[in-house]
């Protein structure tokens, strides 16, 4: 039988950190596509790319609060 790992939480804060600028990055990027791509995406896959950056500006918020509790 295996034994679970202890919760180490030492370096959650750096892992959060690193988390929010991963996400930030893939937000810059789908920005940019969007901006060059402009006029020759669909209005489908437009949508799509903004919930998707909607979705990672929340998931920002919710690591910058997890960042603020554990710290």
């Amino acid at each position: 039988m295996t034994m679970a790992k202890p919760d180490n939480r030492e370096d959650n804060a750096q892992h959060l950190q690193s988390h929010i600028e991963h996400t930030k990055a893939n937000l810059q990027e789908a920005e940019d596509y969007l901006d060059e791509h402009a006029e020759e995406i669909s209005a489908v896959e437009r949508q799509a790319i903004e919930k998707k950056n909607q979705n990672r500006k929340q998931s920002i918020n919710e690591f910058a609060a997890e960042i603020a509790d554990e710290t």
